[in-house]
C-alpha cells in the first residue's frame, strides 16, 4: 500500500498538538469565576460614585440623549430605545435593559425619576407592560445628567465592539447617587442605598464646598435622613447615623396612618403611606393570612380605596371592643406596614468598590463636579480663544477685502492662495484657511464694527474664564451656584417624617377605656403632635433636645379637645386621645416620638398650622395677626357640633401669620415686619369681635413690606426679641443669614396702627427679616429638619446688626408655661 506524503497541514497539526497546555479543572474554574466576578462588579451591578449610575443606566440615558428624546419632544416606543442601547452600547439581553428603563421611570422607586414614561410602567404590586406597548423620553432631571457632554467634561471610551464611543461617566449636575439611591447584587458584595431629598443633599454639598473640614454632624443638619419617594415614616435615627458614618446601618420604615371613625359606631385605621417599595395588595394579603391563622385579631374588614385623585387609602376596620392602638402595634409587628431597610453604601470609586459614608460620598461627588466644571471652562476658553484668533484675522483682511478676493482669484490653487494671504496680511495658517473657507454670501453680513464688537465680547469672556481657572475659590463658587440653581428648579419638600423613636407603643394589654387624666398637647416645629402623661408644668431647662423643638403647648385632658389654628383663619377641633403618648422625662420635651399633624387634619396646599389652643369659653379669647397688618381679638364663642370653622374674615391675598390665646386680655400684642419694624401695644386697645368680623388695623406697613411675626407677650416676664435677617433671593434653607437676640424692654410701646421702631439693621446682602419671634426666655431655635440651632447672647442694641447664624433657622420655640 502506498504511503501518504507529508503535507504542510500536518506540520500545522503538529504545532497545535505541541501548544496544548495541561490545566486542572479547579484552576480553570477559579480563573473563569474570578473574571466573571470582576465583570459583574465593574460592568453591571455597582453604581459609580460620581454620577450614581450603573453602566446600563448610563447607556440608556446617553442613547436617549443621542436620539434626541428630550422633554420637549414626543415619546417614542420603549422597544426603539431598548434596541438602540442593545445594538450600540450594552451587549446583554433586551429584558435587562427594559427593566432598568422601567425602574428609572417609576416615581415610587426613584425620588427624582430620570425617564418620563407613557403607558403602563407598573405599580408596587404589578409589573409593567411589554416594551412594545409603552413609550418613553427623558425626564427634565435627566437633562441635568447629560448636560455639557459635548464640552469635553468627561472621557469617552469605546463600546463593546469598538465601533462607537460612550461616556465613561455622565457629567451629573446633581448628586444622583444620594438622591435616587441604588441597589444591586454583585459577586461577593451588594449595594443598597436609600433615596434622599434633592434640596437637602445639595445644601449639604454646598456646605462641604464652603467648609471642607466640616463634621458629619454639620452635614446631618442639612441631611437628617433619607427621604423616600412615597413618604412614610422612618423610626429610629441611630442606624441612619451609623450608615452616614461607616456606610453600613439600618432603619425601620413605617406606614403613615390615622385612627378615625370609618362608620358612626366603628373605628378604623386609615393607611395613607406605606413603607418603601411595599404595595397595598401585599399588606392586604398578609393581613388575611394572619387573620385566617388566628394570629391577628380585632380586624373586621380591609378595603383598598386608593385612586388617582386621593392617592393611597387603605382602610382597616376595627371590631368593637378592640383598642385600635393595640391592633395597630400588631400590624406594625406582623405585617409589611413596618419594614427594615439595610443601608450598604458600596460603590465604585476610581474603579474600585468601596463602602462610603455620607461625607465621603459627597466629597467624591463634589471633587468630580469641580473637575467637570474645570474641564468645561477650559473647553470654552479654548473655543473662545480660537474664535478670537479667527475674528482678529478677519479684521485684518476685511480692511481690504477687494485685495483678498484678488489674491484668491489670481492664485493657481488653494495652497498658493493660503501662502499669499499669510504673507500679505501677516495671517496664521488657521486664519488663512478660515478666510478661504468663507462663502461669498457670508461677506455681506461682515462689518468692521460688528467684528470689533464680537472681538470685545470674546476678550471679556476669555478674561472671565481665565479668572475662574486661575482662582480655585471662583471655581468652587461656580460649582456651588450651579447646584443652588438645580435645587431651586427641581427640589421638592420632604415627604418622609423622621421619628427618633416610636413613642410609647400600645400593646395587647392596653385598656380599652382610657382615664381622662390631665395632660399637655404639644406641637413641634416639624409638625409632630403628641401628648404627655402628666399635668405638671413641662420643664424648660435641663438637657438639650436631640431632635425638634416645641412651638406650641396647650393644657387639656386625655379625652378632652384641643384646636389647631391655621393660616387660612380656621380653627380645627381635634381629640387628644388619638395622639401618641410621650414617656415621662426630666429632660426638655422631645417630640421625636410624636405623629405628623397630617395624620389628624387634612390641610389644603399652602395652609399651615400656626398654634394650638383650648376650645373653652372661659378665656379672654384669641388674638390674630395677618400678613397685611390686620389685628383681631376673637370672642370665645365657638360653635358646638362643628369640627372646623372660621375665626376671621380675610381679605383677598391675606393670610394669618400669628395666633395666640390670651390669658388676661392685658398682654402686649406685637407685630414684626419684613422690613425690620417692631410695634407693641396693649391688647386692651383692640375690642373683641365675633368670628365673622375682619379685624382692624394693627400696624402701618411700609411699601412692599409684610408682617413676618405676630403674637401676644406677657410684659411681666423676662422676654426677648429674636430676629433673623437674610436675602429675599436666597434659596430657602440655604442661607443662614444673621441672627440677633435683644431684650424686649428695649422697644417702647406705641399706639395701634402706627409704624413701630426698627428692630434689626441689615448687613450687606440682607434685605429682609426672614424670621422673627418675641416671647419669654429661654428661646430655642431649630432648623427645618428639627435640629437645634444655637442662639447668640442677648444684644442690648435694639436696632443693631445680627451675628452670622451657625446654620439655617426655620423655627424658634417659646419657653413653655
Amino acid at each position: 500500500m502506498a504511503r501518504r506524503s507529508k503535507t504542510p497541514q500536518d506540520d500545522e497539526m503538529k504545532d497545535v498538538v505541541e501548544n496544548i497546555v495541561d490545566i486542572t479543572v479547579q484552576d480553570e474554574m477559579e480563573a473563569a469565576y474570578l473574571e466573571y466576578a470582576y465583570s459583574v462588579i465593574y460592568s453591571r451591578a455597582l453604581p459609580d460614585a460620581r454620577d450614581g449610575l450603573k453602566p446600563v443606566q448610563r447607556r440608556i440615558l446617553y442613547a436617549m440623549d443621542e436620539l434626541g428624546l428630550r422633554p420637549d419632544r414626543g415619546h417614542v416606543k420603549s422597544s426603539r430605545v431598548v434596541g438602540e442601547v442593545m445594538g450600540k452600547y450594552h451587549p446583554h439581553g433586551d429584558q435587562a435593559i427594559y427593566d432598568t428603563l422601567v425602574r428609572m421611570a417609576q416615581p415610587f422607586t426613584m425620588r427624582l425619576p430620570l425617564v418620563d414614561g407613557h403607558g403602563n410602567f407598573g405599580s408596587l404590586d404589578d409589573g409593567p407592560a411589554a416594551a412594545r406597548y409603552t413609550e418613553a423620553r427623558l425626564a427634565p432631571a435627566a437633562m441635568l445628567m447629560t448636560t455639557s457632554l459635548d464640552e469635553n467634561t468627561v472621557d469617552f471610551v469605546p463600546n463593546y465592539d469598538d465601533q462607537f464611543t460612550q461616556p465613561g461617566v455622565l457629567p451629573a449636575a446633581f448628586p444622583n447617587l444620594l438622591v435616587n439611591g441604588a441597589s444591586g447584587i454583585a459577586v461577593g458584595m451588594a449595594t443598597n442605598m436609600a433615596p434622599h431629598n434633592l434640596g437637602e443633599v445639595i445644601a449639604a454639598a454646598r456646605h462641604l464646598i464652603k467648609n471642607p473640614d466640616c463634621s458629619l454632624d454639620d452635614l446631618m443638619k442639612f441631611v437628617p435622613g433619607p427621604d423616600l419617594p412615597l413618604g412614610g415614616q422612618i423610626v429610629g435615627l441611630d442606624g441612619i447615623r451609623d450608615a452616614y458614618l461607616t456606610g453600613r446601618g439600618s432603619f425601620k420604615t413605617r406606614a403613615t396612618v390615622r385612627i378615625e371613625n370609618v362608620t358612626p359606631r366603628r373605628k378604623g385605621i386609615v393607611v395613607t403611606e406605606l413603607p418603601y417599595l411595599v404595595g397595598p395588595e401585599k399588606v392586604i394579603e398578609r393581613i388575611k393570612d394572619l387573620h385566617n391563622a388566628k394570629k391577628l385579631q380585632g380586624i373586621s374588614d380591609v378595603k383598598d380605596l386608593s385612586d388617582r385623585s386621593h392617592g393611597l387609602q387603605l382602610v382597616i376596620e376595627i371590631k368593637n371592643g378592640f383598642n385600635p392602638e393595640a391592633v395597630l402595634e400588631n400590624l406594625y409587628k406582623l405585617t409589611p406596614m413596618e419594614e427594615s431597610f439595610g443601608i450598604n453604601n458600596v460603590t465604585l470609586v476610581e474603579g474600585q468598590p468601596r463602602t462610603l459614608g455620607l461625607k465621603e460620598l459627597l466629597r467624591v461627588y463634589v471633587d468630580f463636579r469641580i473637575d467637570v466644571v474645570r474641564r468645561r471652562t477650559q473647553f470654552r476658553l479654548d473655543k473662545h480663544e480660537r474664535d478670537l484668533h479667527l475674528v482678529e484675522g478677519l479684521l485684518l483682511a476685511i480692511v481690504d477685502i477687494d485685495e483678498v478676493i484678488q489674491i484668491i482669484r489670481t492664485s493657481d490653487d488653494a495652497a498658493a492662495a493660503r501662502t499669499r494671504l499669510m504673507q500679505v496680511f501677516d495671517l496664521t495658517e488657521l486664519q488663512a484657511n478660515y478666510i478661504l473657507d468663507l462663502q461669498l454670501r457670508r461677506l455681506t453680513k461682515f462689518s468692521q464694527i460688528e467684528l470689533e464688537k464680537r472681538r470685545d465680547e470674546l476678550m471679556k469672556a476669555i478674561t472671565e474664564l481665565r479668572a475662574i481657572l486661575d482662582d480655585e475659590k471662583l471655581l468652587h463658587k461656580m460649582v456651588s451656584d450651579e447646584l443652588a440653581a438645580v435645587a431651586k428648579e427641581h427640589a421638592t419638600p420632604r415627604r418622609t417624617i423622621l421619628l427618633e423613636s416610636a413613642g410609647q407603643p400600645a400593646t395587647a394589654a392596653t385598656p380599652l377605656e382610657v382615664a381622662d387624666d390631665p395632660c399637655w398637647v404639644l406641637l413641634s416645629s416639624t409638625g409632630l403632635l403628641a401628648r404627655t402623661t402628666t399635668d405638671d408644668p413641662l420643664p424648660t431647662e435641663g438637657g438639650r433636645r436631640k431632635h425638634d423643638a416645641v412651638i406650641a403647648a396647650v393644657r387639656t385632658t386625655v379625652r378632652g379637645e384641643y384646636a389647631v389654628v391655621t393660616s387660612a383663619g380656621r380653627m380645627v377641633r381635634l381629640t387628644a386621645l388619638d395622639l401618641p403618648t410621650l414617656p415621662p422625662s426630666a429632660d426638655a420635651p422631645n417630640l421625636s416620638g410624636g405623629a405628623p399633624l397630617a395624620a389628624y387634619v387634612d390641610l389644603p396646599s399652602g395652609e399651615q398650622a400656626l398654634t394650638l389652643m383650648t376650645t373653652n369659653d372661659d378665656s379672654p379669647g384669641l388674638a390674630l395677626g395677618t400678613a397685611q397688618g390686620v389685628v383681631k381679638r376673637v370672642t370665645p364663642e365657638y360653635p358646638s357640633g362643628k369640627d372646623s370653622f372660621e375665626v376671621i374674615s380675610l381679605k383677598d391675598g391675606d393670610r394669618v401669620v400669628g395666633a395666640t390665646a390670651l390669658t388676661t386680655g392685658e398682654e402686649d400684642l406685637v407685630f414684626v415686619t419684613s422690613d425690620a419694624q417692631l410695634l407693641r401695644f396693649s391688647a386692651g386697645l383692640v375690642r373683641p369681635q365675633g368670628r365673622a368680623a375682619g379685624g382692624m388695623a394693627g400696624i402701618k406697613l411700609g411699601a412692599g413690606a409684610k408682617v413676618t411675626w405676630f403674637g401676644a407677650v406677657d410684659s411681666g416676664r423676662t422676654n426677648a426679641v429674636v430676629t433673623v435677617a437674610g436675602s429675599s433671593g436666597a434659596l430657602p434653607g440655604t442661607d443662614s443669614g444673621s441672627i440677633k437676640v435683644t431684650p424686649y424692654d428695649e422697644y417702647p410701646a406705641k399706639g395701634r396702627a402706627t409704624g413701630g421702631v426698627r428692630c434689626h439693621r441689615f448687613l450687606r446682602g440682607e434685605d429682609e427679616l426672614v424670621l422673627a419671634w418675641v416671647g419669654a426666655q429661654p428661646a430655642r431655635a431649630a432648623s427645618a429638619s428639627g435640629v437645634a440651632v444655637d442662639l447668640p447672647p442677648a444684644d442690648g442694641r435694639r436696632d443693631g446688626s445680627g451675628q452670622p447664624a451657625p446654620g439655617p433657622v426655620a423655627a424658634i420655640a417659646p419657653a413653655l408655661p
